[in-house]
């Protein structure tokens, strides 16, 4: 940890135990929270890169000691989760699928609603009689949570049996946290509330071995005003593109038939370098030439998907045609309260450049309703953009303020009743969309991604296609973690039936 990052990170270890009213206040006392203030500024810093290796010192650490991670939120949280999962393999610890035996708990958080915040602190409250019960237990919140000054400062008020808090920005430092946690047996708090370097050579336990994430960049500029992210994951930093493209190529050897690049404004990939012209058409380009089935990437921002993204896109291939583009509003006005900076038209001119290029391409949204100051109008211009493009599905959201934007400022004037009638509207149309195109299937073979057995039925066989339809058939297990084609005989509400007809061609 350099000197700046030691001035931002706080450890927090008491010498004596407290009653649990005691306890909060000395936390209140000594405590220096993270700051929101801090991760809201956006400066020149150079981004430093680093490689990640576990100190002599704690080899070993895990020994007889097992590991349960409970992951909440996006991909990122997921593959987060993965590398945390690396890390605790590396130190010798053994994983475990339930509470019961586990020697450590992580929560892994997400921030970017109320109800995910809600479902954590629930779930503190459970594992406070867990604790009383095995005092040894470590119990840690770590994630976007953690990047909140209101939920740290809930934490040492409400839930002071908690041993660990850490952050988005320094997972590699686990080793350090644990073993700070098993010297003091007490709460260890290290939450920096900026961002650090790029970590290389993570160690990753993957699930599975069909489907992987790639992360390529963290971060977000954006500042949407609705939006906690740029604050909990910190400044736009991209990884340099010899690392990614080893990185696939790893995983292509290791015979993964799809991966999926991340980042949470992945567009935006590159436009922090300032030795190289380099973006994400360019990388995708390189990733191209890989020998892997799929590429997919998440999540897109519309201000930043350029020309020659869309170009090499077009290409096809492993480059898959589906596209999530969250537009968020299908009113300008609004959009541009959300901080949005690209208008209703601007996006409309988009989703025709794509369509242009991918004749076939299938798209995927989100949209929040019932932001302040929404009209009937404004909504309505929503469902009638919803509309225009015909997106094959979205996620689709009641807005709720998250402390520390600065929408959360502005007055909710949309009444609760309002904002859930026009839900109920838009999932309507969503769903009315979904169902005609699902239903233009019926007939026609698709490769399908076996990924295992249906949820539902052992019997079963389930996987996605390029356009990430899921589909359920009959087969052999021995297709699983293949590519097979598959004849829809069924569309249903969110899913396909079908059958499996032969394994499928190569697709580069």
């Amino acid at each position: 940890m350099n000197e700046n990052q030691r001035k931002e990170s706080t450890q927090v270890t008491p010498s004596d135990k407290k009653s649990d009213k005691d306890y909060s206040q000395y936390f209140q006392a000594v405590y220096m929270p993270p700051s929101l203030k801090d991760a809201k500024k956006r400066g020149k810093e150079e981004v430093k890169y680093d490689g990640f290796s576990i100190p002599e010192e704690f080899k070993g650490m895990g020994q007889g000691r097992k590991f349960y991670i409970r992951t909440y939120g996006c991909q990122m949280n997921e593959h987060d989760t993965e590398v945390m999962a690396g890390i605790f393999m590396a130190l010798g610890y053994e994983p475990t699928d339930g509470v019961e035996d586990a020697d450590v708990i992580l929560l892994n958080t997400c921030a970017i609603r109320e109800n995910a915040e809600n479902k954590v602190f629930g779930e503190l409250g459970h594992f406070k009689t867990l604790k009383k019960q095995r005092p040894d237990l470590l119990l840690g919140v770590c994630g976007c949570m953690s990047q909140e000054e209101s939920v740290v400062n809930r934490i040492l008020k409400v839930h002071p049996f908690v041993d660990m808090i850490f952050g988005t920005h320094n997972i590699h430092r686990l080793p350090h946290i644990l073993n700070e946690a098993y010297l003091s047996k007490e709460m260890v708090v290290e939450v920096w509330s900026k961002e650090g370097d790029v970590i290389e050579n993570l160690p990753k336990v993957r699930k599975g071995n069909i489907k992987a994430w790639v992360n390529i960049m963290y971060g977000c500029d954006k500042f949407c005003t609705y939006c906690i992210v740029p604050y909990t994951r910190g400044k736009e930093r991209s990884r340099r593109p010899e690392e990614i493209i080893q990185e696939v190529r790893h995983l292509a050897a290791q015979g993964y038939q799809e991966i999926t690049l991340l980042g949470q404004n992945v567009n935006a990939y590159g436009k922090d370098f300032e030795d190289i012209e380099y973006g994400l058409g360019d990388l995708m380009d390189e990733i191209h030439k890989i020998d892997i089935p799929r590429i997919r990437f998440t999540t897109s921002h519309p201000r930043d998907f350029d020309d020659h993204l869309i170009e090499v896109l077009a290409k096809g291939g492993n480059l898959l045609d589906h596209i999530h583009l969250p537009v968020q509003s299908g009113s300008s006005d609004i959009l541009k309260i959300m901080a949005r900076k690209y208008s209703r038209e601007s996006y409309l001119e988009l989703v025709r450049k794509i369509k242009k290029a991918m004749p076939n391409a299938s798209l995927t949204t989100d949209i929040i309703v019932g932001f302040p100051n929404e009209t009937d109008e404004q909504f309505e211009e929503t469902l009638s953009l919803y509309r225009e493009v015909e997106f094959d599905s979205a996620y689709t959201f009641i807005y709720s303020p998250r402390e520390g934007t600065p929408a959360a400022k502005m007055s909710d004037n949309v009444p609760m009743e309002v904002k859930k009638e026009r839900l109920q509207r838009l999932n309507a149309l969503v769903n009315e969309i979904s169902a005609k195109k699902l239903k233009a299937y019926e007939g026609q073979i698709v490769n399908v991604l076996v990924e295992g057995e249906s949820k539902n039925n052992p019997d079963v066989l389930a996987g996605y296609t390029e356009k990430s339809k899921l589909v359920n058939f009959r087969a052999p297990k021995s297709a699983i973690g293949k590519i097979v084609k598959v004849k829809i005989n069924k569309a249903k509400t969110w899913t396909l039936d079908g059958e499996m007809v032969e394994e499928a061609v190569e697709v580069n």
